[in-house]
């Protein structure tokens, strides 16, 4: 089974601060998760999720206070599970509506030509620019819609990469 990385929307008052709880969390089988996902409860990037994090992590502030998109993959506070495992990531329900500002916002085309050059030699290079492009056009409409919907609902993001 490959690694990808997940997503989760959670209430604030159903967060807790243990690593034990939070791997719980990410218990469910593959049905449940997917029927999450097609409500925007939930996102799943697949192994590839550091490449996502390419379009984000040098894309500008919305404002000096929200910060840069970079939390919308990788961000959060750290929680560590183990020597030997990733942490846990945790975006507060402030947190997340700036991201969700900030997907809002992005435009895909100003995300994609600054990331381009670092992403198509690892996807089949320029012969494979459209079907390259429209998977990470995909993946970003997609966390959009996650991240808005969690926003609306004020919940916090927890996110962990499970192999």
């Amino acid at each position: 089974m490959s690694a990808y990385f997940h997503l989760r929307a959670v209430p604030p008052p159903a967060l807790r601060n243990s690593t034990n709880w939070l791997r719980r969390l990410f218990d469910d089988d593959r049905d449940a998760v997917r029927h999450r996902v097609d409500r925007h409860r939930e996102e799943v990037l697949d192994g590839r999720y550091p490449d996502h994090q390419l379009l984000y992590a040098d894309a500008p502030p919305l404002s000096r206070e929200s910060g840069p998109g970079a939390p919308v993959v990788l961000g959060g506070r750290p929680l560590y599970a183990g020597p030997r495992q990733p942490p846990f990531l945790v975006l507060t329900p402030a947190q997340t509506s700036r991201v969700a500002a900030f997907l809002a916002a992005a435009d895909f085309e100003e995300l994609w030509r600054p990331a381009r050059a670092a992403l198509l030699p690892r996807y089949g290079g320029p012969a494979e620019e459209s079907r390259t492009r429209a998977s990470f056009a995909s993946a970003h409409h997609d966390l959009t819609a996650f991240y808005t919907t969690t926003a609306r609902h004020g919940d916090a993001v927890v996110k962990w990469l499970l192999t």
